[in-house]
């Protein structure tokens, strides 16, 4: 078809549609935040489509789609498209359900059915008439011609295609039918993430000292808690903020009665007191009658058989998180193997709530014992099935929460994530962390503060109503009181002795809330030769912050 034809079919078919829409407004007048009938997406799809051309359609994507690649075009994706299209791809933003027509779910069909082509000169050229802008300039550079921002979005939009009921079905078959065959099998594959994977905590929180004697970080003849010998300890757990250390006797572990405290250099006793975790009543005072299988294993490794105490291997593997891998090994596709970013939100941080939260099994006792993490669950299923989160009662301060719901102590994330506005907005604990290891502080994708202006860059839609960051935070750039977390994740939950991590519920504790419910606010945590009447009167003053909000 000539160009000149081609002009006209649009032509032609845009007076319709306008034609059509005329009527309908006509009726009931026009707001953007009407849903367009079937007819109209069909029609304006189809004549998107007709109009990209023929040699931008049959372009393939000059890049691979690496995990370096990938990343990039995720972050791209979240800069300029997250805003309309959502973190997920599915469009559902405040903004994106404001649009008309409204931006397409990524992750579905008519967009997934297109070419690289289709989706790269969508990229750069935008859709007329739509809230979708052209960023041809903003990808080019210097150089017109160069534009691999734009390819490797496609990229990343290719990577959030949901897997169809097909492919599905074939992995709930596959994780019920596959077997465990260890994190090193994913080697040949996926070299750049295992090579990741293995520096961090995951890969390493229980080791064996006869074939890691460099993890046991104290000098063990410096323990005057409890002393005992090397040749003693069958697992070394933890480096990040404590080392405990476990014995075997049986088949059975049993952790040691004393720990090494990382921050200060100490070592300190270790035993569970009474009035601390739930399931303590169940088992004797004594370390050496209280197995680390119904306490820990099923979190610190992959597989943990409850009847035969085996695990297919220690520490938190690629199967942790994917499940079983013999079929997809075997034959690597799509629709053997689980990926939780194709998983709803709920699920996807499922994945991680199954041991960053306190809480019991919804059936207990299991076979006569009490256990502490939620046994028969798998990555996919639903977690709510397994594993009910600690009650709390509203007021009250406990062992595991602070009066108005925040966690007490440490392995709470979840307890925290779930209760806040990012969860129920659907973002997931990976949109934030990458477990696959990055060069950052507990694996985050990028710097605290520029992780966090993604999403909430100063006068932006969910960003701070201030220009700049400084103006919001009240503190000087690059300072500690203008680092985003300071304010929004404060370290309150305690691991061990007085080190405390951060709070994931992201509420604001004002120094009012201190006060009336004894929870540590992060005015006077850093502030700390202050009072909280200071640090109230001093939140006043702040033009741009609601008196409200100070109480």
């Amino acid at each position: 078809m000539s160009p000149k034809r081609r002009r006209l079919l649009l032509l032609a078919v845009g007076v319709g549609i306008l034609l059509s829409s005329g009527v309908l407004w006509l009726g009931r007048g026009f707001s953007a935040a009407d849903e367009p009938s079937s007819f109209e997406k069909t029609v304006a799809r189809r004549l998107r489509n007709f109009s990209i051309p023929r040699h931008e359609r049959t372009q393939t994507n000059p890049w691979k789609a690496t995990p370096d690649n990938l990343q990039q075009g995720r972050e791209s994706f979240l800069a300029r498209c997250a805003v309309c299209h959502a973190y997920d791809g599915g469009g559902q933003t405040q903004v994106g359900r404001g649009l008309y027509p409204k931006p397409p779910d990524l992750r579905l069909a008519p967009t997934q059915q297109l070419t690289d082509g289709e989706i790269h000169y969508i990229i750069r050229n935008g859709v007329r008439l739509t809230g979708m802008p052209a960023w041809s300039r903003a990808h080019a550079g210097t150089d017109p011609e160069t534009d691999n921002e734009s390819w490797k979005q496609v990229l990343f939009i290719r990577d959030l295609r949901l897997p169809s009921p097909a492919e599905r079905a074939a992995q709930n078959q596959s994780a019920t039918s596959a077997l465990y065959v260890g994190s090193h099998a994913c080697l040949e594959c996926h070299a750049e993430i295992y090579e990741r994977w293995k520096k961090t905590p995951m890969a390493n929180v229980v080791r064996d000292p006869r074939e890691h004697p460099e993890a046991i970080i104290p000098d063990l003849a410096t323990n005057t808690v409890a002393r005992f010998t090397k040749d003693q300890i069958a697992f070394v757990y933890g480096s990040v903020w404590k080392q405990r250390y476990f014995t075997r006797q049986g088949d059975d572990y049993f952790p040691l009665p004393a720990q090494w405290d990382v921050t200060h250099r100490v070592w300190r006793p270790y035993f569970v007191a009474n009035g601390t975790d739930w399931w303590v009543p169940f088992y004797p005072p004594d370390n050496m009658q209280r197995p680390t299988g119904p306490t820990c294993d099923g979190c610190h490794s992959v597989g943990y058989n409850i009847q035969t105490k085996a695990v297919a291997e220690w520490n938190v593997g690629c199967e942790r998180c994917h499940g079983p891998g013999s079929e997809h090994v075997q034959h690597p596709l799509r629709d053997n193997i689980l990926n939780p970013a194709h998983m709803d939100y709920v699920q996807a941080s499922d994945t991680c709530i199954q041991c960053h939260s306190q809480g019991r099994p919804v059936h207990n006792p299991i076979d006569g014992k009490y256990y502490d993490w939620p046994v028969g669950y798998q990555v996919g299923l639903t977690l709510s099935d397994f594993w009910r989160l600690e009650d709390h009662a509203l007021g009250e301060t406990s062992f595991t929460h602070f009066a108005e719901g925040s966690a007490h102590k440490n392995r709470m994330q979840g307890n925290d994530f779930v209760q806040s506005v990012m969860y129920r907005r659907g973002i997931t604990c990976f949109s934030c962390h990458d477990v696959h290891g990055t060069g950052q502080y507990a694996q985050l994708r990028k710097p605290v503060n520029a992780l966090c202006l993604d999403c909430h860059a100063p006068l932006s839609l969910y960003g701070p109503r201030t220009a700049t960051l400084e103006e919001h935070t009240h503190h000087k750039a690059g300072s500690a009181g203008s680092q985003c977390v300071a304010c929004h994740m404060p370290k309150i939950a305690t691991t061990i002795s007085d080190v405390k991590v951060r709070s994931h519920t992201f509420r604001f504790i004002t120094p009012e809330m201190t006060d009336k419910y004894k929870i540590p606010n992060p005015c006077t945590s850093c502030h700390s030769d202050k009072s909280t009447a200071w640090a109230t009167e001093a939140i006043r003053h702040w033009p741009e912050r609601s008196p409200w909000r100070v109480e």
